[in-house]
């Protein structure tokens, strides 16, 4: 990989994925893709604090969530709770917005399963009248994750090798407060670079459809590895809401990036958020 200017030898990234707080139209099974723009509800909120809780101690450098409504909310609600970044500016990217589903958006879930039989297909796959494609998703994802990586090169280049990863920006011990007795093996506990520091720390918000296609394009087009209790199943499956995943991510000039995916869809922050139903 290349960059404009000076060339970069070798960035590492983190990079924190998270799918947006609930919505009433989640709790509906109403799909609301790019059309429906519905506003968290509340125990949406609530689970965008909790994340945030969980995070607070990660120091983010970049933000990025997709334009609509509730993924805004989302991002806020989490960087309000962050002990270092709660005035990092989010950038707005329509690349990360949901899938498109057309005439089936504002319309049951059933009832894109229902057309899809009607069409002697499944879902995910089929794509109703109007929709995105599974490989128009992907492509999207694959777009923004390439463009994310060339930033983050850009200015690895500009400013020089990075300082050791900080305190606040390890992992292990933050996986570890979280971890249920006996599930450590659910994340890559050798997760923190080797050699040079950490170049970014991402927090990236995005919707579940989306995320399911871009981490198929991290496991099948990049080869991301795995931790050992994880399988290919949980990277295609959809996140719960604000689940978190996290992946190490190394550039290196001339080279595709190497993805190493160090926990995926933790929803342990989830405990401690109260029932607002």
């Amino acid at each position: 990989m290349t960059s404009g200017g000076d060339m970069f030898t070798h960035s590492f990234i983190h990079s924190f994925f998270s799918f947006s707080g609930e919505t009433r139209l989640n709790k509906e099974k109403i799909l609301q893709g790019q059309g429906v723009d519905e506003p968290l509800s509340d125990a949406g909120h609530v689970q965008a604090a909790a994340a945030g809780r969980f995070l607070s101690r990660v120091v983010f450098t970049h933000a990025f969530s997709s334009d609509l409504t509730r993924t805004k909310q989302t991002i806020h609600g989490i960087l309000q709770e962050s002990k270092f970044c709660r005035q990092l500016t989010v950038k707005y990217d329509l690349r990360l917005r949901e899938r498109k589903y057309g005439i089936a958006e504002g319309r049951a879930l059933s009832e894109l399963r229902a057309m899809a039989k009607a069409a002697g297909e499944q879902c995910p796959a089929f794509t109703p009248t109007g929709g995105e494609t599974l490989a128009q998703v992907k492509t999207r994802g694959k777009d923004f994750f390439e463009s994310l990586c060339q930033l983050i090169g850009d200015e690895a280049a500009s400013r020089g090798p990075a300082p050791p990863s900080a305190p606040s920006q390890r992992l292990e011990t933050l996986l570890a407060e979280v971890s249920p007795p006996g599930q450590s093996d659910r994340w890559d506990s050798n997760s923190q670079p080797a050699g040079p520091g950490l170049a970014a720390s991402v927090l990236v918000v995005t919707h579940g459809a989306y995320m399911r296609n871009l981490f198929d394009y991290f496991l099948t087009d990049l080869k991301c590895s795995l931790p050992p209790a994880l399988g290919k199943f949980e990277l295609t499956s959809v996140s719960p809401n604000t689940g978190i995943s996290v992946f190490l991510v190394s550039c290196e000039e001339g080279r595709r990036p190497a993805l190493q995916c160090v926990c995926m869809n933790l929803v342990e922050h989830l405990h401690e958020a109260p029932d607002t139903a």
